[in-house]
């Protein structure tokens, strides 16, 4: 590949990091779950949640929707490079504010996500490390985790414009029904709804697509 933008850092993880690590998200998935925190229109990286449970919820929408005589338009969202974007900041942020995690808790994330840095390496050439101040770690046990946890607010974003988000890791299916007559007004909304979603986050426009869905009649 030429394409500098194809190539992403993968973070080089021990095996006693990742250990310790996997001690961590035990403790925080059980929490989040006890207390009724994750998102539950996100289908990844958690118990009884795949992408069967995307499909099954967003197709089984869409086809009641069309039994009852609706059209369904559905979009489906490509983040662009989501988890190298996490800010970091932000992130510890929300972790305090939306999930409640303080004290010694949210001191251990500062101290995981701290420090870090990255470079670039060929066979000949070996850049000076460079300070990483966002993305949440790819390879690492904790990173899809803390991701589900910053981009949760998306799907309150688009609830907020009348429409049904379901969500699979970085990527986002929105979807609204109507009448056949009402399809201008549908339109008009998705478009706002696209337009707040971008200014909140970079989206990928080649790997977007929308889609209309009617029956046969």
């Amino acid at each position: 590949m030429v394409d500098v933008k194809s190539y992403r850092p993968i973070t080089n993880v021990s095996i006693i990091s990742k250990l310790l690590e996997w001690l961590v998200a035990q403790q925080l998935t059980t929490y989040l779950m006890d207390n009724g925190l994750l998102p539950d229109l996100q289908s990844a990286y958690r118990a009884h949640h795949s992408t069967e449970t995307a499909v099954l919820k967003v197709v089984g929408d869409i086809l009641l929707a069309l039994d009852s005589g609706n059209l369904a338009l559905l979009s489906l969202l490509d983040l662009s490079a989501a988890f190298n974007t996490v800010d970091h900041d932000t992130l510890l942020r929300r972790l305090q504010t939306s999930y409640d995690l303080d004290g010694v808790v949210i001191k251990w994330f500062v101290s995981y996500l701290s420090g870090r840095t990255q470079h670039v390496r060929t066979l000949t050439t070996k850049l000076l490390p460079s300070p990483v101040a966002y993305e949440v770690p790819q390879g690492s046990v904790l990173g899809p985790i803390l991701f589900l946890l910053y981009v949760a607010d998306l799907l309150k974003l688009i609830k907020r414009h009348r429409q049904s988000p379901h969500a699979y890791a970085d990527d986002t299916q929105i979807y609204s029904f109507c009448q056949p007559s009402d399809v201008n007004a549908l339109a008009d909304r998705v478009s706002a709804c696209f337009d707040e979603v971008s200014s909140w986050m970079r989206v990928n426009p080649s790997k977007t697509e929308v889609l209309w869905c009617a029956s046969g009649q």
